[in-house]
């Protein structure tokens, strides 16, 4: 049975992090949605941190924004961050099973960035090309 849960050690929520990955990372963009990502070989952060190899974190971490800029109203910004995350925690199969193996690390970042808030159907088609397209490039 496969884990439909994001729980907390799944969300990108260091500030380090997310500068690395917009720093470093590759992008692309899907409309609606703009993304960022960086891929990791795992190695080094468990040879430095032994207690975190043998614990069971994930492998991937996520992190969904929608601008200000964009939308004014916390009640629409909140809407559109939680359509996306109910997309990724049904879609994500995918990219955890290119994972699995390879004792890699991903930190995604999604953008919302258009100006009208769209659907559940059109949120959906953007993120399953988003993990499609990165799964294809690792």
């Amino acid at each position: 049975m496969t884990d439909y849960t994001l729980p907390r050690t799944e969300r990108l929520r260091s500030l380090k992090a997310i500068r690395r990955i917009f720093g470093e990372g590759q992008g692309g963009f899907v409309y609606p949605i703009r993304y960022v990502w960086l891929a990791d070989n795992g190695v080094e952060a468990t040879q430095e941190h032994p207690v975190e190899a043998e614990t069971n974190e994930r492998d991937i971490k996520v992190m969904f924004s929608v601008p200000k800029k964009f939308h004014k109203r916390a009640n629409k910004r909140n809407l559109l961050k939680r359509r996306m995350r109910e997309v990724y925690r049904l879609q994500r199969a995918e990219l955890c099973g290119c994972l699995a193996g390879g004792g890699r690390k991903i930190g995604i970042a999604f953008i919302y960035s258009a100006k009208e808030c769209h659907d559940y159907k059109t949120i959906e088609h953007a993120i399953r090309r988003i993990l499609a397209q990165i799964v294809a490039r690792l």
